[in-house]
This record gives structure tokens, C-alpha cells and sequence, in this order.
């Protein structure tokens, strides 16, 4: 093995599982992780602000041109961030929708409408109050400012304040989040949008069209991004903000998970590049491993670090500056615009959600309801009332000089107090009796299992009690390296006094990269038959570079078994069959690399070390009491 993949191997993730179509747990940590920098992007902008403010402004109102001849853009560079490099931002939110709706938790699409309708109406209520508050001046025009929740920012906040949220939870309130931001890009392409000119949004929208078509053909994909930044500009030119035009994007393309067959055919033209490695065949290679990973996965790994790294915080850095002065404090507290923000995202957001939700469960008669309980329903609406990116975007648009200040104050208000009640209020959740905190985090509702296949103890092979409340399912290949760098993790897990759990092994040989898995998985079925599948299988990842016909026959002598019997039932392939079912039931869970692991039918994502597997355990148990 290479020292590149034995780094690889060190980290606790398979090449593989960091591949696999952008999955929610990554986009949640990325997300949450970024807030840090855009803390520290918002801190940046108020000093600077309030340090220098002739230079801050100066700077960010400066006018940058982009021009061909006569045609050409003008834009101040805060336009610049806000419109241009934030269209990226909104592409990244359509991907995870999309990817969403093909692959993660909303594939079950009535699993949408309970957090659409809850983000909907989470944004209605902040909205009205914002009204009520602002009745009698003249800041009607912004009523949206109050309306949508910033998703790394309150992710990141959520996990600073509220430990004890369950992981799905957190996938709840990316539902919600979505269905907020697209909501109200739509207010912004339509509310905030001035001077709307036909033609160009035709032309915005015939390229969007090409851009549609052309990245069909993969040999040209590189210009489609012509069609698409051309569909930006004419978008730009009809006064409609540009930004849903990165939202259409993401919508627009497909997730899928890595397919068997594209495996295979990336690891033949491999193979035919090492017989001839000329450049053609280098170039089948090339071409092989990007038509394995979906188009929605290329294009999140590629956008996603930067959105959430640079252009958010880039954004805040140009957006966020305000003064901090005694009058202008003053001045804000007193508006009726800084206290409609406050009262609609402390007050508005948690009491539209939390009950919002109720409502619809009971008129559904719980057909539709939260995959959570009360308490993690409250507190996401609660760290809901934490708003910027969207906010800033629709103030800068609809107010200016000390009302935009005024607003800018609200709305980091609002994040502190907001943070401040989620903290709280977990706090006070986390001295509830364990039993009655996990009903209260978890619900009621039935999880949507990843496994399409159950343990069949007739079948399966178990380790540990059959009655245990958590079972961890490994599809695994004997000759994979991960596998056996996961092995000691799975056998420190089994043996954690506090944990009780049952273990089961499935095959799934990935025989086009390593030649020896089939036999090797065979080999265990066939100690299976003399009653040593255990022995067999942990001496096989103890012993990886062992594998062979001989090889075998000598485990199985060490091992006490009929070696003559164990030889006879190898050449005869008597239990291919069987292996091939647990092939059969990995392709229908979705499983296209090894080690992959479930818990209690729910796939479990990123790294396998002890302790993030004891973690997801641990929140399988805590479930189990509801």
C-alpha cells in the first residue's frame, strides 16, 4: 500500500465513504464547521467597521467593471460578493436539496412537507410581527429581513450550545433550512428585484437552457459554464437578482450513488491503462472515475469547502460592518426596524415552528410529524431565530444609512439572544431522567432505515446477545485493508462493558481490486458449515496478506477443522451462493465500497474509529429507550 493511502487508512474513512454522494453528515460538518470563520469574519467587519470606518467603506463601495468592447458589467465590489460570488453559495444549497430528495432523508417525499410547512410558516409569523412592529414608518419595504435562518451559522452555534441534540435532528432542521432558503430566494428574486426588463431574462433563461443541454454531453462539459455565467449576466441585466440562477443549478442536478457496473468499468480501463499507458487510455481512465461519482457530488466537493470557507465569510467581512457607537446603538434600539428584527426571530421563529409542527401532526392524526420529540423541535426553533446571510442580503437591498445600520444591529442581536435561549433551554433538558430525555429529543416517529435487508438470524451471522437493543451491520471484504483497519475498532466496541450490542458480518467482495476476497469469503462460509465462521473470520483479517488456495487450507488446519472437507467445498464452490446474496442485499442498501456499517438499520456515515462508532451506538441506544 501506498504511504498516500495508508494515510488514508490512518484517518478512520475509506477513500470511498468521502466519495459517496456528499453525504448529509459531511455537509452538516462542513456547515458547522465554517462557523468558526464566519465568527471570526463577523468580529473582523465590526472592527474594521468601527476601527477605520472611512476605509471599510470605501473599500466595499469601489466600483469594479468587467467589460468586451461595449458590453461589459459594473458593479460595486460588495455587489460583486453579494451577487456574484453568492449565486455560488445558493448553487451549493440547491445541490444538498437535490441530493436530499435523490439519496438522504427526503427520497421519502411526504418526509418533506411537515419541514417545508414548518419553515414556511417559521417565516410568515417573523414576517407579520415585523409589520406589526413597523406598522406606522417607513421600513415596510423590509419585511423579508426577518424572515430566513442562516444554516452555518446556526449549525455551527447548535454545536457549541446543544450537545445532547440527537444527530437526526440536525437533518430536520437542514430540511427546514432548505425549504427556507429557497423560499426565500423566490422573495428576493421577486420581492427585491427592481426594473425587470423581458428580454434579457429570456436570453437568462435560453442559456440556462443550453447550459441544461450541453453538460449532457461530458466531452464539452467545461463550456457549459459559459452558458451558465452568460444565463447570470442576462439574469443580472432584467434587474432580477442572479442568485436563483446558482439555485436552479443545484435543483437541476441529479445525485446518484456510485453504480457497480461504472466501478467496474473505471477498474477495467485502470487495468488497460497499466497494459498500455499511453495517454488515450489515460485519458478513458480519467474520464471512467468522474462517470462513477455523480455530477451533484463533483460539483458539491468542488463548491461546497469554498461557499461555506471563503464566500460566506467573504460576504459577512463586506456586509457586517457597523458602528458601534453610543448614538448609533441608541439610535438602533429605539427603531422600530432593530425591534422588529429581534421580536421576529426570538419571539416568532421558536413559537411558529414548535407549534406549527403540533398542529400539523395532530391534524394529520400523526401521519406527519417530527422524526424528533418536543425538545429538539424547540430548540430548532429556537437556534432558527439565528439569521445573516439572507437577512444582510434582503437589507442591503431594501434599506440604507442608519435603518441599514439599525437592521444590521437586530440581526446580530438576534443571533446572541437566540444562542443564548437554545443554550438554555438544553441545559434544562439535560436534567430530565434519561428516559424521558430521550423521549423528549427523540420522538416518537419511525426512522427511515437504510438496510433494505434485516437481520435474519437464520441467515446472518450474529455475535453477542440476539436480543440486544443495538445490532451493527459491517459489509466488509476480507482482503480490503480498511476492513482490517476497522476490525480492532469493531472488537474494542464489542467489548465496552456499558455498551450491549449484537455484530454481524455481510460479504461484499470487491473482487475487480482485490483478486483473493471472493475465496476469502467462501473460505468463511465453509468454516461456517463446520461451526468456526468466527474464528475463520477474524483469523482472515488478522492474517490480510494470507489468502491464497494454501493459505486457507492452512487456516482452516490451525483452526481444527476438516481440511480435506473445507478444500473440497472451496473447489466445488459450494458457497458462492451465498455469498452472492450478501452482494444481492448490498446493492439494494446502496453499498458500493468497503468497510460499510449500519446501526439499527440506519447507514452510518464517515469515520470508524472507536469512538465515532461508540457514538452512533450510544445514539441508537439512547432511541431505544423511547
Amino acid at each position: 500500500m501506498s504511504e498516500d493511502r495508508l494515510a488514508s487508512a490512518d484517518s478512520g474513512f475509506t477513500a470511498w465513504s468521502r466519495a459517496v454522494a456528499a453525504q448529509l453528515s459531511t455537509f452538516l460538518r462542513t456547515e458547522a464547521g465554517s462557523s468558526g470563520v464566519l465568527i471570526a469574519a463577523i468580529v473582523a467587519a465590526l472592527v474594521w467597521a468601527n476601527a477605520s470606518p472611512a476605509t471599510y467603506a470605501g473599500l466595499w463601495s469601489s466600483t469594479l467593471s468587467i467589460a468586451v468592447g461595449d458590453v461589459g458589467i459594473s458593479l460595486e465590489l460588495r455587489e460583486w460578493v453579494s451577487s456574484g460570488l453568492m449565486t455560488l453559495f445558493f448553487l451549493v444549497v440547491g445541490l444538498e436539496a437535490r441530493r436530499e430528495f435523490d439519496l438522504g432523508s427526503l427520497r421519502r417525499r411526504r418526509d418533506f412537507i411537515l419541514p417545508a410547512i414548518a419553515g414556511v410558516v417559521g417565516m410568515l409569523l417573523p414576517v407579520l410581527i415585523y409589520l406589526a412592529v413597523n406598522a406606522t414608518g417607513g421600513a415596510m419595504h423590509g419585511w423579508g429581513i426577518a424572515m430566513s435562518s442562516d444554516t452555518a451559522l446556526a449549525l455551527g452555534l447548535l454545536t457549541l450550545v446543544a450537545r445532547t441534540m440527537p444527530e437526526r435532528a440536525k437533518g430536520f432542521l437542514l430540511t427546514l433550512f432548505i425549504a427556507d432558503d429557497l423560499v426565500a430566494l423566490v422573495v428576493i428574486a421577486v420581492g427585491y428585484s427592481t426594473g425587470f426588463a423581458v428580454l434579457p431574462f429570456a436570453l437568462g433563461v435560453v442559456a440556462f437552457a443550453a447550459y441544461l443541454v450541453v453538460r449532457r454531453f461530458r466531452t464539452v462539459v467545461p463550456f457549459a459554464w459559459i452558458f451558465a455565467v452568460a444565463s447570470w449576466a442576462a439574469v443580472l441585466a432584467s434587474g432580477v437578482d442572479p442568485l436563483i440562477v446558482g439555485l436552479a443549478i443545484g435543483l437541476c442536478t441529479r445525485a446518484s450513488v456510485p453504480q457497480r457496473e461504472r466501478l467496474e468499468d473505471a477498474t477495467a480501463r485502470f487495468r488497460e491503462f497499466r497494459e498500455q499507458p499511453t495517454f488515450g487510455s489515460a485519458v478513458q481512465v480519467r474520464d471512467g472515475l468522474r462517470e462513477a461519482i455523480s455530477h451533484n457530488e463533483r460539483l458539491e466537493s468542488v463548491f461546497h469547502p469554498w461557499s461555506s470557507y471563503v464566500i460566506v465569510p467573504l460576504f459577512a467581512l463586506a456586509n457586517a460592518g457597523v458602528a458601534l457607537d453610543a448614538a448609533t446603538l441608541t439610535h438602533a434600539y429605539t427603531s422600530p426596524i432593530c425591534l422588529g428584527i429581534i421580536a421576529g426571530y426570538v419571539l416568532g421563529k421558536p413559537i411558529a415552528i414548535a407549534a406549527t409542527t403540533r398542529i400539523v401532526s395532530w391534524a394529520s392524526r400523526g401521519r406527519l410529524r417530527a422524526p424528533v420529540g418536543w425538545a429538539s423541535v424547540t430548540g430548532i426553533g429556537t437556534i432558527a431565530g439565528v439569521g445573516f446571510t439572507v437577512s444582510l442580503l434582503i437589507a442591503g437591498l431594501a434599506l440604507h444609512g442608519p435603518d441599514l445600520d439599525a437592521a444590521k444591529i437586530g440581526i446580530l442581536t438576534a443571533i446572541a439572544v437566540s444562542t443564548l435561549i437554545t443554550g438554555a433551554f438544553f441545559r434544562i433538558v439535560a436534567l430530565l431522567p434519561a428516559r424521558r430525555r430521550a423521549r423528549a429529543l427523540l420522538g416518537e416517529a419511525d426512522e427511515l432505515i437504510d438496510l433494505a435487508e434485516e437481520v435474519d438470524e437464520r441467515r446472518d451471522h450474529i455475535r453477542g446477545p440476539r436480543d440486544a437493543a443495538v445490532t451493527v451491520v459491517e459489509y466488509g471484504d476480507f482482503e480490503c485493508p480498511y476492513c482490517g483497519r476497522a476490525e480492532p475498532n469493531v472488537r474494542a466496541l464489542e467489548a465496552m462493558s456499558d455498551l450491549e450490542l449484537r455484530f454481524v458480518w455481510r460479504h461484499l467482495p470487491i473482487t475487480e481490486v482485490h483478486p483473493h476476497a471472493q475465496r476469502a469469503a467462501e473460505a468463511a462460509e465453509a468454516a461456517a458449515a463446520q461451526g468456526r465462521f468466527w474464528e475463520m473470520h477474524d483469523r482472515l483479517l488478522d492474517h490480510q496478506d494470507l489468502l491464497d488456495e494454501d493459505d486457507l487450507a492452512e487456516h482452516a488446519g490451525i483452526l481444527g477443522l476438516d481440511v480435506e472437507r473445507f478444500r473440497r467445498d472451496l473447489r466445488d464452490g459450494r458457497y458462492a451462493a451465498r455469498v452472492a446474496r450478501d452482494v444481492e442485499s448490498a446493492d439494494l442498501s446502496g453499498v458500493a465500497g468497503t468497510p460499510t456499517f449500519f446501526v439499527n438499520g440506519r447507514r452510518h456515515y464517515g469515520a470508524y474509529d472507536v469512538e465515532a462508532l461508540r457514538a452512533a451506538v450510544l445514539g441508537a441506544y439512547q432511541e431505544s429507550l423511547r
